[in-house]
């Protein structure tokens, strides 16, 4: 089994505990996220509309849509609150003194 392959990097300064920061890659854009010491990335864009989830409201382990209120949760990307139907895609992460990566 091969190693998870790094996809993008987010400065770890740029994280704040309970806002997004969206960040670009190979698998289009994704959502990071620093929830109780703990980084969390997902893809950027929901699964209900054309939104940025990095731009939603953050309470705990939950994104909200900034655009129609579908929720998710972080840990295992299930959506939780209708509109949103469809999970969203999970990325794996690792830190540095530096960068968090974002592995898939």
């Amino acid at each position: 089994m091969s190693a998870p392959k790094e996809i993008a990097r987010c400065p770890l300064a740029e994280l704040r505990s309970g806002e997004g920061v969206r960040v670009p890659s190979e698998a289009g854009p994704v959502a990071v996220f620093l929830v109780d010491g703990e980084v969390l990335a997902v893809q950027d864009t929901c699964t209900h509309e054309d939104a940025s989830l990095a731009d939603g409201f953050l309470e705990g382990h939950v994104i909200e849509c900034p655009l129609h209120g579908g929720q998710f949760d972080l840990r295992s990307g299930a959506a939780v609150c209708l509109p949103a139907q469809h999970p969203l895609r999970r990325f794996g992460t690792r830190s540095d003194s530096e960068f968090v990566y974002v592995t898939a």
